[in-house]
């Protein structure tokens, strides 16, 4: 009698918390739309860029790119970085104690030279060893610092930001191929707002694009199943998830790959948490705490501009430790910030995108697991309605299938991922197939993170498998670190949220 009564209890859950999910939902895509139609008419035009280009106010910007071990793709990713189209920045390259030609590549490619530098720890990070700059005016731009390894992204971020000149930075990936124009899309939003500490680019997957000379050149789909299940995934994150999000100024994340950050909240908030594992998030908390500790008022925004692309994951092996680093991270990020939730202080991030996250993400993989697990008993005792339940599923499925569609929609018509319709029909195939093949698989692997919080597992960045970009590397593979991965954390699937 208990047993019944407790599998009748958990059947309401599961469905007011579907409807909840569905719900919000809906709501986040109708957010996501009145977010596009307001910054797509404050998008960076002919106009607005030769102001940009010949204002003597415009603001500097740095670029920091922690690099371990990157000896395959390191000169390229440089270039493409040094290749941004903005008057004022500097690209910070940190060598986090690389065991491989990555710092000799650097110094033999850029005619890199020792310099004396006044380096002030603002912010304590591993040991600061010596700092680079390059005796070619061509590469006037680039400086190379060179650090003992910290073990995770944040503290090689750190040691940027103490090396950094301009009042904005950006966090980014060494394998990262930016837009030419990405830092002045993303730049406007602070020049139209003084109260903007932070500003979200898109992200999209650079697998199976055409690269040349750290340059896009052509954007492609990848054809391999995981990466190109994960193109899915990046477009639901930010045309759905961050836009809704920053409609209403409740941003749960910037994410690690690319974001624009005023340095000057990031540095006050102690800079990002040498330990984390989940950096973005976790300094998205930091900063609002900050300003809202202060009494400063700020605002966080997701822009519709493809800012830069990554390459994703491109097995399941290198996909199941990036998952089970982020449901890690997830869980410590809650742990250590747990005084935020339900917090009416904290304004949005307390009282809505927290509990959101928390319910519809954090608790999603738990809830989804023990659901199949009654599901399997249930089925072996004949205690289910087969004709509801396949009514259910398939009102669940086509329900976010839908979505999908709407998000290929507003990408191509925001001139997104790709340039030729076709190449949407492969992404429409992953959309079928998400349910069966891939989502079941980041729920296992976030459970795992979780497993390995609670239990105090040692924590790895693992190595990951890369191509590289040029034509000499694409037979090859080369060992890089999971750190440099794409951090896209917030990634919406059909249970995730927007963190």
């Amino acid at each position: 009698m208990i047993k019944d009564l407790l599998f009748y209890f958990y059947g309401y859950v599961v469905f007011f918390y579907s409807m909840g999910l569905i719900i919000s939902y809906v709501i986040l895509m109708w957010l996501a739309e009145i977010s596009i139609f307001r910054k797509k008419r404050g998008s960076l035009s002919l106009y607005i860029k030769q102001i940009i280009d010949k204002s003597p106010y415009t603001p500097g910007v740095s670029i920091i790119a922690p690099a371990y071990n990157e000896e395959r793709t390191i000169v390229d990713n440089v270039n493409s970085l040094l290749g941004q189209d903005y008057p004022t920045f500097e690209v910070i390259i940190v060598n986090d104690g690389s065991t491989d030609k990555t710092l000799d590549l650097l110094i033999e490619k850029f005619a890199l030279v020792e310099v004396p530098f006044a380096y002030v720890e603002y912010i304590r990070t591993k040991p600061y060893r010596r700092l680079f700059k390059s005796t070619n005016p061509e590469f006037y731009r680039l400086i190379v610092v060179d650090k003992e390894n910290g073990g995770t992204k944040a503290d090689a971020v750190n040691a940027g930001l103490n090396a950094s000149s301009y009042p904005y930075f950006i966090n980014t990936d060494v394998d990262c191929i930016l837009a030419r124009d990405a830092i002045s899309q993303c730049i406007i939003p602070i020049l139209q707002d003084d109260q903007v500490i932070a500003v979200s680019g898109i992200m999209a997957a650079s697998n199976g694009c055409k690269v040349e000379k750290g340059q896009m050149v052509e954007q492609r789909p990848p054809h391999k199943p995981c990466a190109l299940f994960q193109t899915l995934e990046y477009m639901r994150s930010f045309l759905v998830g961050k836009m809704g999000w920053s409609a209403i100024n409740a941003m749960p994340n910037v994410s690690g790959g690319y974001g624009l950050f005023d340095k000057k909240v990031v540095m006050s908030a102690g800079g990002y948490s040498g330990d984390s594992f989940a950096e973005d998030m976790d300094m998205i908390i930091r900063m609002v705490g900050y300003c809202c500790d202060f009494n400063r008022k700020y605002r966080i925004v997701q822009v519709p501009a493809v800012a830069c692309w990554t390459e994703v994951p491109p097995n399941i092996k290198v996909l199941y430790r990036q998952r089970v680093r982020w449901g890690r991270g997830l869980i410590q990020t809650f742990v250590n910030h747990r005084r935020f939730l339900f917090n009416r202080k904290y304004k949005q991030l307390g009282l809505v995108t927290l509990p959101y996250v928390f319910i519809f993400e954090f608790l999603a993989p738990i809830i989804e697991f023990v659901g199949f697990l009654v599901l399997i008993y249930q089925a072996l005792t004949g205690a289910v309605n087969w004709e509801s339940a396949l009514v259910i599923f398939l009102g669940l499925y086509t329900f976010c299938f839908v979505l999908s569609l709407v998000v290929m929609f507003n990408d191509y018509t925001l001139g997104g991922s790709f340039r030729k319709m076709r190449s949407y029909f492969w992404v429409v195939g992953a959309a079928l197939l998400e349910p069966f093949l891939y989502h079941p698989l980041t729920v296992i692997f976030s459970l795992n993170g979780y497993w390995n919080y609670l239990f105090n597992k040692q924590a790895v960045w693992g190595t990951m498998s890369r191509k590289g970009f040029s034509d000499e590397n694409k037979d090859n593979t080369a060992k890089v670190s999971v750190a440099t991965a794409a951090s896209a954390r917030g990634v919406v699937d059909m249970k995730g949220g927007g963190s």
